[in-house]
């Protein structure tokens, strides 16, 4: 059963939730997403409880407050365990707290305790994240609102403490709440269509130009599923800049006292190194056979089951292989089994023989363990001349994200890897993260609708040759510095958009105008990209640019922090700790806290 996410009380029982009101303001390729939740205390005595809900995996939370019958309070970031005691502390005086924290083993799934809730109180929670739009094969940028948090699997032997994000069940057809939805688009370039998998109202144009839109979810949606919406602009393949100007309040020279430059680039390769690409390759595809696989691909009727759908995949990829490469599937659960001992060559006999052993692949395997079959892949020797890709199926119901994109990354140079999240609710930190991680691209499959540009634009990546020796040049006239936020570029692909942050420090008295150039070599032969871009701020247009490129920066520490050891790991966690303190923006070593005083009297009765 897909575990809807929401309040529970600390014996797990559900607090209801009246409504979820959520706007939307999308900024060329980024989106800030703020969403408010009504709560009511309908027990007899006052309450705590915990509020889990998933995210999307690219999103940075970067303001919170609660509002208490007619009172609002504002949270603050601060380190976390100074948080947690603050917490707790208000919280055996009587006093009404709320502490928001990121789960330690997923970045994607947030915890909010809430203490004291006083009995027939109603409360409303206010929270705002800023992410990037991933880019669909058919150019559209999609916005997912999860609804629905799947249960995640916990490997055997792994520490279950009270302190990790426990997900409780909810039937889907016992959702009670509304959802109301609006959403305003700002683009360079002008908007061509927003189109959702939910009914929506039909589109506005704000400006002649049509280069500003809005768009609201039609009246009387239950959030039993995941909201998508998806946006189009014209000339979607032109790279744009956007410089955001600084936080009033913040100093100059800091990153939110700067202006911040994000700029989506588009590369596009030279003709003739495309039309010169050879097909090889060693294609591993791994699947997820774990029982959760047998659940629905969504919440409507008629809905596939989830193994159905990682078949249906994989037969369209098998049938689409080029003659001469070599392959191999692989299916996992609580143990892993390999279709063939190793790779074959790709012909009509062994393509038959695997078309007839996946259609009658189930969802036999019990629990999902990715490590251990990605441990066994990555310790079998490569073929010459036969780049390996690995090809992932999974809904997702992990528990140790981390762990394993760590694993991804160190292994990187010699695999690369792509990702499909089947079903909603699939974990997008880690479908997003592993492909990310691995160099490749991350799809999600939610229907029967799209699912086919979908498995070919991967496949064409795949068997697109890897672009080596990238560099990122920036050139800006005297007086002005550029502070890089995005870690280096790892990986290119025609047309694939890659997004990049930077801090502008100084200011130019005369020339206003800066260039970044995008060198890389690719088939042996070098390629350079370039984009002129003008120094001035817009318009006041919220702090976005900002908190992403804070959020890129955060996570790189994050792995570096993983990575590292002894005084360099608590130089690097202090760092962190200073960042998301100064951008608002959640990072693993922070929480989001607020005690309200409220009248001074401590809420009377015991605590439920």
């Amino acid at each position: 059963m897909p575990g809807c996410c929401g309040l529970v009380t600390l014996k797990n029982e559900p607090v209801p939730l009246k409504s979820i009101a959520v706007e939307v303001n999308v900024q060329g390729h980024v989106a800030t997403v703020s969403s408010t939740l009504q709560y009511e205390n309908q027990e007899k005595s006052p309450l705590e409880a915990i509020f889990v809900f998933p995210l999307p995996g690219e999103a940075a939370v970067c303001r919170f407050s609660a509002n208490i019958g007619q009172t609002e309070v504002v949270a603050e970031v601060q380190e976390k365990k100074k948080a947690q005691e603050q917490y707790d502390d208000a919280v055996s005086s009587g006093q009404q707290a709320f502490l928001l924290e990121e789960s330690e083993e997923s970045p994607d799934v947030f915890k909010l305790s809430v203490g004291h809730l006083p009995p027939g109180e109603k409360a409303s929670v206010s929270l705002d994240y800023v992410t990037e739009l991933a880019v669909q094969a058919d150019d559209g940028l999609r916005l997912c609102l999860p609804a629905v948090l799947n249960p995640r699997y916990k490997p055997q032997g792994s520490d279950n403490s009270a302190g990790s994000a426990q997900v409780s069940s909810v039937p889907a057809g016992s959702v009670p709440y509304s959802l109301t939805l609006s959403a305003h688009v700002t683009s360079p370039h002008p908007i061509a269509k927003v189109e959702s998998n939910c009914p929506l109202d039909p589109l506005n144009y704000v400006n002649t130009e049509k280069t500003q839109a809005t768009v609201s979810l039609a009246a009387g949606h239950k959030f039993d599923r995941d909201v998508e919406l998806l946006v189009y602009y014209q000339d979607a393949h032109k790279p744009t800049a956007i410089v955001e100007a600084p936080q009033a309040s913040a100093k100059p020279g800091s990153l939110m006292g700067d202006p911040v430059v994000m700029l989506s680039l588009y590369p596009e390769f030279p003709k003739d190194v495309m039309s010169s690409v050879t097909s090889r390759g060693e294609f591993l595809f791994v699947v997820d056979r774990s029982g959760s696989m047998d659940c629905p691909i969504h919440a409507g009727p008629d809905a596939q089951d989830r193994i159905g759908s990682a078949r249906d995949t994989l037969l369209l990829l098998l049938k689409s292989l080029p003659m001469g490469c070599y392959f191999n599937i692989i299916g996992f659960g609580s143990t892993y089994q390999s279709f063939f001992p190793k790779s074959v060559e790709y012909s009509q006999k062994t393509m038959d023989e695997a078309l007839q052993k996946v259609k009658g692949m189930r969802a036999d395997l019990g629990g999902t363990e990715i490590l251990q079959p990605l441990k066994h892949i990555y310790s079998q020797p490569c073929l010459p001349d036969q780049p390996r890709q690995i090809f992932l199926f999974t809904d997702g119901e992990v528990w140790n994200t981390k762990e394993i994109l760590d694993l991804v990354t160190t292994n990187a140079s010699s695999h690369r890897l792509f990702s499909f999240g089947i079903g909603e609710g699939a974990s997008s930190a880690l479908i997003v993260g592993a492909a990310k991680q691995g160099g490749g691209h991350a799809q999600f499959i939610t229907g029967q609708d799209r699912m086919q540009p979908k498995v070919m634009q991967s496949l064409r990546y795949a068997l697109q040759p890897a672009v080596v020796d990238i560099s990122v040049m920036w050139d800006v006239p005297k007086g002005v510095s550029v502070t890089p936020l995005s870690p280096p570029i790892g990986v290119v692909f025609q047309g694939q958009r890659a997004l990049l942050y930077a801090q502008l420090t100084g200011e130019s008295s005369g020339n206003t105008e800066g260039s970044v150039t995008v060198k890389y070599s690719l088939a042996e032969q070098p390629v350079e990209n370039q984009l002129r871009f003008s120094l001035k701020p817009g318009e006041d247009t919220g702090l976005t640019v900002h908190r992403l490129g804070a959020q890129t920066l955060i996570r790189s520490l994050e792995v570096k922090e993983r990575e590292s050891d002894g005084d360099e790991k608590e130089g690097v966690k202090g760092k962190i700790v200073e960042l998301s303190v100064q951008s608002g923006v959640s990072s693993a070593f922070t929480a989001f806290i607020a005690v309200y005083k409220g009248d001074g009297k401590a809420v009377q009765g015991p605590l439920l």
